[in-house]
This record gives C-alpha cells, sequence and structure tokens, in this order.
C-alpha cells in the first residue's frame, strides 16, 4: 500500500470511531453525573441504588440516564444531567404493569415541577 492509500484509510478509521466513543463517553459522563447526584445531594445510599445506565437516545434530549432502585426493580427512573441533574419522569417495566404499580405506589419519584 502507498501513503496515501494509508492516510485514507486511516480518516476513515478516525471517522467511524470518533462518534462511537464520542456516545460512549458521554452516557459514562451522564451516568457518574447521576450517581454523584443521588448519593451526594439526594443522600442514597450505594445499597439502595440498583443499577445506572447512562442512555443515548433517538429523541432529544440526546442522553440521559436510567436509574433502578433495588427496592423497587420494576421502576425505571429518568434522569436528565445536563446543565443540572434533574428527575425528567418514570417508567415501569413490564412487570411493574402487570403489577399494577401506581404513581402513588412509588418512592424515589419527584413530580417535575
Amino acid at each position: 500500500m502507498n501513503k496515501k492509500t494509508i492516510i485514507i484509510v486511516i480518516i476513515i478509521t478516525i471517522l467511524v470511531i470518533t462518534p462511537i466513543v464520542y456516545v460512549q463517553v458521554n452516557k459514562i459522563i451522564y451516568a457518574n453525573r447521576v450517581t454523584n447526584y443521588l448519593l451526594e445531594e439526594q443522600k442514597y445510599s450505594r445499597e439502595e441504588i440498583e443499577s445506572v445506565e447512562g442512555v443515548w437516545g433517538i429523541k432529544l434530549p440526546a442522553f440521559f440516564a436510567v436509574v433502578t432502585f433495588k427496592d423497587e426493580p420494576y421502576v425505571e427512573y429518568i434522569y436528565f444531567a445536563h446543565n443540572e441533574v434533574l428527575q425528567f419522569g418514570y417508567r415501569l417495566t413490564e412487570e411493574g404493569k402487570e403489577e399494577g404499580i401506581t404513581e402513588s405506589d412509588l418512592k424515589y419519584y419527584v413530580p417535575f415541577e
């Protein structure tokens, strides 16, 4: 291969890898922001939190985090972490819908003001 071909292959590789890295890094950043918010500002313990997952969504906002608590495994809380962290809403898993969980049953839901 000549130098021109090598340079083209490197440029194409960079163009393909850059968006993938951008998405993965932002998912980690958002998950960390929300985790820190839950632990430091909301004073939840690590034992209460089952998972915090950064998500790249198709709709706006592009990035958000989904939080599940150990004692509410059928509820996924949605958090935005752009400028400040705030809980945007929640969604029930299929099991949660089957169990008939209602908004008044939710322990960690903070209605958006």
